[in-house]
């Protein structure tokens, strides 16, 4: 099909003027110099580039900067820098002409969006050093991380063009690392945007249903709402309130998480959609405002005492105000409703980017500040893997906060499940490495005590402690993790310097020199990590240093002729090679016979099953289930280990798995249940146990099926048998 260049000439220039309409900010005459000269170099470096879905590539830039101007609510720097965010990583470009061509602000930006290029170590993946990468910029320049979320969002929306396993990659990174990243930031539609866009892609056909059933019920909400928020309404408008209401329906994504965590069905979901009263309020009445919206909404409905949070007292750390309330409507229903000002709206709705604007008129805006300079701490501490770093930052990502008090009244926020020594080293890093206990409400409590919100703290310290390893078990927060794990490191180097010296000696009376190469063969030969922990290994007394007699060869040189280890590095390198050169042969059922694999234990897929394969060390290729406990993880940090797999034609094998039944204890339901899975379906069992319990009864059966066909049809029939309430396929971890 031949291109028609001008038209898509016409589209990409009404596309520029439709993200100059898109910001929000006021525009000079020379931001909008500084705008067009950004997109006129970057549709030039771009010109020869399209997407996979065949458009040209200059539309991404272009939608990307629409995000961060209408969704986000940045200015011209930043809009600049989301037009040219990929023309030094995939351009002639350099950092040094978008200095010369823009300024110093923009290189620092580009520099930060720019991936990381080379060679990464194996064990760590690209992705988490990226991440990594991409976070080192939030002491310097916030705007890197929001046009970073804004590029994933576009790329997520644009998914359906990729690869099925490219796609898995992707969705599973998001929701592992940006998802949580854009939470944290105050972002909540493009952070429900961009779960919801993971779900879709790793399990479609949920997503679809739970879509379907909400778009079913809308009509008959958006009666409910008309008719709940009528009579509050009228009360506001006669006590002289200027308001707007809005509703939201529950992202699909936690509607699916309240599915599974909390095991009820979709029609038991009472908090389906929120009513949101949004007042315009001047600064200084804002709180008794909204107490006074509380007041009149409590008047009509009864609240649920259990279900109020008072955001407005004490904001969360990402600036997020709001009074929310679950009250219960005329017919039965909870209904949960967020009550907040204009200003605090726009926090809500835009995050970081709204806080500045509204930072010099506000005290709240030490939380964000709080947050920022933790993070700066956490990553100029850091000298460890970037899985590592990356696990202790996503700890606080979604954690919910507790309120506590030091003895002199001062209010402290923490993470929810933080500990007595949580709150030392949130203190002070010196407080938490000599802490020995605390005094919660003046009775003495252990180091692992979990606070509550309004504990009053006293911390007792000794000059004589110090950090122990298992300090690690009862910790939460990422400073405090960071702070043991260094103080740990750095003990453990004192250690080691020792054992370094007893090397030595035991070289020098050997006859060998203590170099680099004989080192190394020392590592290979006790199996240690590398240097230090040989060090570490060697003091402890752990290793017996006289085999080393047994590879000492002339010369002053140690080598072990029976050493055949490989690296992991090569070991991997052999393996991934073998398989990509021939992955399109990797299809898991009649053709298997080219690749050996093995079965996931820890989410046992059977045929039918989305899947994926997964290259490990040791193992080979394990098939996981798309939706194993831990396939996100996986996909997200070792993306390049994963191989796209799907199941042949074939159904002549069983395989393994289970079901679980609840519902009401009928005469003979055991006789019906094993007659449908025996006789019937021809199903094999492997074991059978019910339990009841005042006329309710649970029952879990391990069987074997063909594919999750034949289980569906299976779960369908049981379904009929009158008394059966739920039936729920076995989360195969929980079997052991």
């Amino acid at each position: 099909m031949e291109i028609d260049h001008e038209k898509e000439k016409q589209q990409i220039l009404a596309a520029y003027k439709d993200l100059i309409k898109s910001i929000k900010v006021e525009l000079t005459s020379d931001d909008l110099k500084f705008l067009r000269k950004a997109f006129e170099i970057a549709v030039d470096a771009h010109k020869e580039m399209r997407r996979k879905s065949g458009e040209p590539y200059i539309f991404h830039p272009i939608a990307v900067a629409k995000i961060c101007a209408e969704e986000i609510g940045l200015g011209a720097t930043s809009v600049a820098c989301a037009l040219l965010h990929d023309t030094v990583e995939d351009t002639d470009i350099t950092l040094d002409d978008i200095e010369s061509m823009f300024n110093l602000k923009c290189r620092n930006i580009i520099d930060g969006l720019t991936k990381l290029s080379g060679v990464f170590d194996l064990e760590t993946s690209a992705q988490a050093e990226n991440f990594r990468k991409m976070l080192l910029t939030i002491p310097e320049d916030i705007r890197v991380i929001l046009i970073k979320i804004a590029d994933r969002l576009h790329n997520m929306r644009t998914l359906d063009s990729m690869r099925e396993d490219k796609k898995l990659k992707i969705a599973s990174e998001t929701s592992f690392l940006y998802a949580p990243l854009a939470h944290r930031l105050g972002l909540y539609n493009i952070k429900s945007e961009l779960d919801d866009l993971s779900l879709k892609h790793t399990q479609p056909k949920i997503y679809q249903e739970i879509e379907s059933k909400l778009e079913k019920a809308r009509e008959v909400r958006e009666r409910f709402i008309k008719k709940f928020i009528s009579p509050i309404e009228t009360v506001l408008k006669d006590q002289g309130l200027k308001f707007t209401v809005k509703s939201r329906s529950k992202s699909i994504n936690s509607i699916y998480k309240k599915i599974t965590e909390k095991k009820v069905p979709f029609e038991e979901i009472y908090d389906l959609f929120a009513v949101r009263i949004i007042i315009d309020s001047e600064p200084e009445n804002e709180k008794a405002d909204c107490w006074k919206v509380y007041s009149v909404v409590t008047d009509f409905y009864k609240p649920n005492p259990e279900r109020l949070r008072d955001w407005i007292s004490h904001p969360k750390q990402n600036g997020y105000e709001s009074l929310h309330t679950t009250v219960m409507s005329p017919t039965g229903k909870w209904v949960e409703v967020q009550i907040r000002t204009t200003r605090m709206d726009e926090v809500a709705e835009k995050g970081l980017a709204a806080h500045w604007k509204y930072k010099e008129n506000s005290e709240q805006a030490s939380g964000f500040d709080k947050w920022i300079s933790e993070i700066r701490e956490l990553i100029e501490n850091r000298d460890g893997d970037a899985l590592d770093f990356i696990d202790d930052f996503k700890m606080n990502l979604f954690a919910e906060e507790i309120f506590v008090f030091t003895p002199k009244g001062e209010l402290k926020t923490l993470p929810s499940n933080a500990t007595a020594l949580d709150f030392a080293f949130e203190i002070h890093s010196e407080v938490g490495a000599k802490c020995i206990g605390a005094k919660v409400n003046h009775k003495l409590v252990p180091l692992s005590y979990k606070l509550k919100s309004g504990d009053q703290i006293e911390i007792i310290t000794s000059q004589k402690q110090t950090p122990k390893e298992d300090w690690l078990n009862y910790v939460v927060t990422s400073k405090a993790r960071s702070k043991i794990k260094s103080a740990l490191k750095e003990e453990r180097k004192q250690v080691a310097s020792m054992g370094k010296e007893i090397l030595e000696r035991k070289l020098s009376s050997l006859k060998v020199d203590f170099n680099e190469d004989n080192i190394k063969e020392v590592i290979k030969f006790y199996e240690a990590e590398e240097h230090t922990d040989l060090y570490y290994q060697i003091a402890q007394d752990n290793l017996d240093l006289s085999k080393l007699k047994s590879l000492v060869q002339k010369g002053g040189k140690l080598k072990n002729p029976s050493s055949i280890t490989k690296s992991i590095k090569e070991t991997f390198e052999n393996l991934y090679s073998k398989v990509v050169a021939k992955k399109e042969e990797i299809i898991i059922g009649d053709e298997k016979t080219k690749f050996d694999y093995t079965l996931a234990p820890c989410c046992k897929p059977v045929p039918g099953d989305k899947v994926f394969g997964f290259l490990t060390i040791n193992d080979g290729i394990k098939i996981h289930r798309v939706n194993c406990p831990n396939a996100k993880s996986m996909l997200a940090n070792y993306a390049y280990r994963v191989i796209n797999a799907k199941w042949a034609n074939q159904k002549q094998e069983s395989f393994l798995t289970g079901i679980v039944f609840t519902g009401i204890d009928n005469v003979g339901i055991v006789q019906k249940i094993t007659a449908i899975i025996s006789a019937e379906e021809h199903v094999n069992m492997k074991s059978i146990s019910f339990d009841s319990n005042d006329g309710i009864f649970e029952g879990r059966i391990m069987l074997y099926v063909s594919d999750t066909i034949h289980l569906s049809i299976l779960i369908e029939k049981l379904l009929n048998v009158e008394g059966i309430n739920k039936i729920e396929r076995v989360n195969m971890d929980e079997e052991g």
